[in-house]
């Protein structure tokens, strides 16, 4: 029987080091017999929330776009925006992934992202990371990622270049510290 991983942090260990995955931290939102999926949270990419909004025809009137980066959220399909969010309002446009986080791929979620008004917490990504059944658990086993359940602060409060340090810290570990050849006990 599969533990899900739904609403947890990946973790890239130095195992990792010289990939697409190098310091990443990926927020699990789907994960299951099936395979699992999410979105890295930490590799901003070279736009700006209010550039991504103009391109898509989003009249921004929010002057904290102009410095919110977006995000990389995996090599696949990296043309599809999705959304992570807290907003508990917006549940119709959006699926629920764990306690207070959304996930949303809504224009109409920008639209109200693009407005000096919202209180939303959000992380606006450019695709998402993917692995087959068993493919994440085998990654896991080979000592790829470390795990821990996320949290607020970590998603939607921690600078990008912070990130894979401070998720580690949630462990109680200094990731610096670890080996990229790591082998089992």
């Amino acid at each position: 029987m599969l533990t899900s991983l739904k609403g947890h942090l990946l973790i890239a260990t130095p195992a990792l080091n010289g990939s697409y995955f190098h310091h990443a931290v990926i927020y699990l939102c789907e994960h299951d017999d099936e395979g699992a999926m999410g979105l890295v949270i930490n590799q901003p990419a070279d736009i700006m929330l209010d550039e991504l909004l103009a391109q898509v025809n989003i009249e921004n009137t929010n002057p904290l776009n102009t410095k919110t980066p977006v995000f990389l959220g995996g090599p696949l399909q990296q043309n599809q925006g999705i959304v992570l969010h807290d907003s508990a309002r917006d549940v119709e446009i959006s699926s629920h992934i764990m306690n207070d986080v959304y996930l949303s791929a809504s224009t109409d979620l920008l639209r109200i992202i693009a407005t000096e008004q919202n209180s939303i917490h959000s992380l606006v990504a450019l695709g998402y990371s993917g692995w087959a059944a068993g493919q994440l658990e085998q990654e896991i086993k080979e000592n790829s990622w470390l795990t821990t359940p996320a949290n607020h602060d970590i998603l939607f409060s921690t600078a990008s270049d912070k990130c894979w340090h401070a998720a580690a810290e949630l462990l109680g570990i200094d990731i610096n510290l670890i080996s990229d050849t790591m082998g089992h006990a």
